[in-house]
């Protein structure tokens, strides 16, 4: 059995995998080699909260995730719903795959309203990082 000291928690876009708003694959190479020989978790917080795929796109509205989390903001999709409780939802449903599996790192994609880390930061990077777990976005 391999020892893997380190696990990786990743987008699920950035290795391939068709979870992005509009349905498309567009794996990250620089990505997939910071994973090359680690064990890697990849998940995707806003079908972790109920959202499906394709969807609508969502934007953060009035503040960031930290924002969103302290309910100070939105996330509002392109019709004017007001889908906030889904990304909590799937933020949520992230933190505890990465305390459940031990997370040394998180992989997000970068300017998502979920998974952006600064400019602005997305829910689900607010609530790993309010938690102690550290990020890198790539994309």
């Amino acid at each position: 059995m391999t020892n893997f000291p380190e696990k990786y928690l990743v987008s699920a876009c950035l290795v391939g995998l068709c979870t992005r708003y509009d349905g498309t694959c567009k794996p990250d190479s620089q990505c997939m080699q910071k994973l090359d020989g680690k064990f890697w978790i990849p998940v995707c917080p806003e079908q972790l909260g109920g959202l499906a795929t394709p969807r609508t796109p969502a934007n953060l509205v009035g503040g960031d995730g930290h924002d969103v989390l302290a309910g100070r903001a939105a996330v509002i999709d392109a019709n004017g719903l007001d889908v906030s409780a889904a990304f909590v939802l799937g933020a949520e449903q992230v933190l505890a795959i990465a305390r459940a599996q031990n997370i040394t790192l998180a992989l997000l994609k970068s300017r998502s309203p979920s998974c952006g880390l600064g400019r602005p930061t997305g829910v689900t990077t607010a609530l790993l990082l309010k938690n102690g777990f550290h990020c890198q976005t790539f994309g």
